[in-house]
């Protein structure tokens, strides 16, 4: 299950909306039943239903939301902890399970830097992390 998780997580992050992909994979994907078709609408539908209808909700009280000084504290500290949970989830089990040496590690500083650093398009990062992979491999 933790292998089915990963690579769904993966294939995912390689295509835009990376939360419906996966949400759509892990319903097909994983038991129980429904699963296939059913159950990945029924995952994409669960994901973004909850949303959806806070928004519809909240819409009309917004303005008035928004500017309040209590308000925009409340909207930082979610901010904040929507990055924790971001860290979190990208330790344990993407860190953890992906970076088991120094190469490994070498080959996601490498990444990072092409990304934050050099700015490099996307997809070059990603042909660049499967060349390293398959040579890591090798190794």
């Amino acid at each position: 299950m933790a292998d089915q998780f990963l690579a769904g997580y993966g294939a995912a992050q390689a295509v835009p909306g990376p939360l419906f992909t996966f949400a759509a994979y892990l319903g097909a994907a994983l038991g129980p039943e429904p699963n296939g078709l059913i159950g990945a609408a029924v995952a994409v539908i669960a994901i973004f239903l909850p949303g959806f209808l806070l928004l519809i909700g909240t819409i009309p009280f917004w303005d008035a939301f928004r500017t309040r000084p209590a308000a925009q504290a409340l909207m930082r500290g979610a901010n904040a902890a929507v990055v924790g949970v971001l860290g979190a989830a990208l330790y344990q089990p993407v860190w953890t399970s992906a970076i088991v040496g120094p190469h490994e590690f070498a080959l996601a500083l490498i990444c990072v830097v092409l990304l934050m650093s050099w700015k490099s398009p996307p997809w070059i990062v990603v042909v660049v992390s499967a060349i390293g992979g398959v040579l890591i491999g090798f190794a």
